[in-house]
Parts: C-alpha cells; structure tokens; sequence
C-alpha cells in the first residue's frame, strides 16, 4: 500500500533578464520532475503547478506540488537541479537562459488549497 500523496510548496528565485521567456522556466520544472513536457496525465512523480512572478529582472517561482511524503525530497532536489541549469531551448528552438538564485520550502497558502487538493487527486 502506497503513503497518501500531500501538497508542498517549493518556492525559487532566478535571474532572467525582461526578455526572457517565463514558460521556459515551467517547462524546466516539468522536465525535472517528469522528464519531459510531452507526457500523458499524470505526471509520473508529483502533479505540479508553477506560477512565476517578474520583478524586474528578479523571477519568483512559486511551484505546488503533490507527491507522497516520501518523495518530497526527491521532488525538490529535481525542480532545484532543473532551475540550475540554467537554460532551456523551447520545442520552437527559442532558448531562454536565467540564474539560478535560491529555491527551498514554501507554505501553502490557504487560497491554494483548492488547487492543492486537485494536484493531490490527479
């Protein structure tokens, strides 16, 4: 019998300069967390969602995810190694490059929780 999965916040800051695609930076959490933006539902370790904010050339990620706890770290250390690196090039051969600043635990705030529940069921 498999743990209950449960949502996590990971929250990143990366550099990317106002020209910068901010997709790209989505699709670099879903190749690390499911190794390919091109993939039947559901994602394979943890259902995710990212919300990216600007400000200026500042980029907070906010990513909720769902996985069972056991995974928890696992999931991080992806979406962690997918911003490290850097750069994504786009399936239209556009290539959006960033720094990696900063990522760790996030709180769920209580207007995700609908959100969080529907990652958790998927």
């Amino acid at each position: 019998m498999t743990a209950a999965k449960a949502a996590f916040v990971h929250q990143a800051t990366v550099a990317m300069k106002a020209d910068g695609d901010l997709r790209a930076l989505g699709a670099a959490v879903t190749l690390g967390l499911c190794g390919s933006w091109d993939h039947p539902p559901p994602c394979p370790l943890a259902p995710h969602h990212t919300r990216p904010e600007r400000n200026g050339d500042a980029v907070t990620l906010r990513i909720i995810f769902a996985t069972e706890p056991a995974n928890e770290a696992l999931a991080r250390s992806r979406i962690n190694s997918a911003l490290r690196q850097g750069s994504l090039t786009g399936p239209d051969g556009r290539t959006s490059r960033w720094e990696f600043l900063d990522g760790g635990h996030g709180e769920l705030d209580p207007s995700e929780a609908a959100h969080a529940r529907r990652l958790i069921d998927s």
